[in-house]
């Protein structure tokens, strides 16, 4: 089967069951595990497919992928953008961390900084914190949805508008070439704006799989973000943009 065929099955094979592996496919079509994984990620760079641990899935508009898959999914990437991010908060600072997968890599980041106040909504990375002993770490209230340990909603919301922090650092789910970020759940969507309106400087933290994604309700604009942290940006055009709107990208 030549390489194009081979990837037409894998898109097909992908719409019927939803999720493919890569062993599973391997098997299937008689060739190499590497070979099935160099045609994932091809796939998935060109947004037919988005990558999960051990696969990929169908990329997916209306409904997020599960929090295990997502936190296994780019950690390499999102790792180094985790790491460049903390750079860039002092020592004695304030700062917000909203929830998500490299929000949570930027707690684990953050672990050998000094006097940190952090508000978050995230369960995950108050526990994270935790072992930081400089650290205070304080929790907004809300609904606590259970699948990724967010709490989101009015009383998440209420919390953080008594709040004025030095940073905010927030994740999205996907990013559009306007520059839209986008999120699935409006709760947790209202959160994240009222964290941007909280904090001094904004800082986003996305790996470049977010561009080949899509989801319904828009969180805020790249105009409004002082620095985007980012592996790649595939989009000359946002480049440009994210110059007019002088929102600084660094590239880990």
């Amino acid at each position: 089967m030549e390489t194009d065929e081979r990837r037409q099955y894998i898109r097909a094979y992908a719409q019927s069951a939803g999720k493919v592996t890569a062993t599973a496919l391997a098997k299937d079509l008689g060739v190499a595990v590497q070979t099935i994984r160099r045609d994932l990620r091809q796939l998935c760079a060109a947004g037919s497919l988005e990558r999960v641990h051990g696969g990929a899935v169908l990329p997916s508009g209306v409904r997020n992928i599960g929090y295990g898959d997502r936190r296994a999914s780019n950690r390499e990437a999102k790792n180094r953008i985790a790491r460049r991010a903390a750079e860039l908060i002092p020592d004695h600072a304030s700062l917000f961390l909203n929830i998500g997968t490299t929000t949570e890599a930027v707690a684990h980041a953050l672990h050998n900084h000094r006097n940190l106040m952090v508000v978050t909504n995230n369960l995950n990375i108050a526990n994270i914190l935790a072992d930081n002993p400089t650290c205070e770490v304080v929790v907004a209230g809300g609904s606590l949805r259970r699948s990724d340990g967010g709490l989101v909603g009015d009383l998440a919301a209420l919390a953080i508008d008594r709040f004025k922090v030095d940073f905010a650092v927030i994740g999205a789910s996907a990013i559009d070439l306007s520059g839209d970020l986008l999120d699935f759940d409006p709760e947790e969507v209202r959160v994240s704006q009222q964290v941007i309106k909280a904090a001094r400087n904004t800082i986003l933290v996305a790996d470049s799989t977010k561009f080949a994604r899509k989801a319904p309700v828009k969180i805020a604009s790249l105009a409004q973000v002082d620095q985007f942290v980012t592996d790649r940006i595939p989009f000359e055009a946002l480049v440009n943009l994210c110059t007019d709107w002088q929102t600084q990208i660094a590239l880990v």
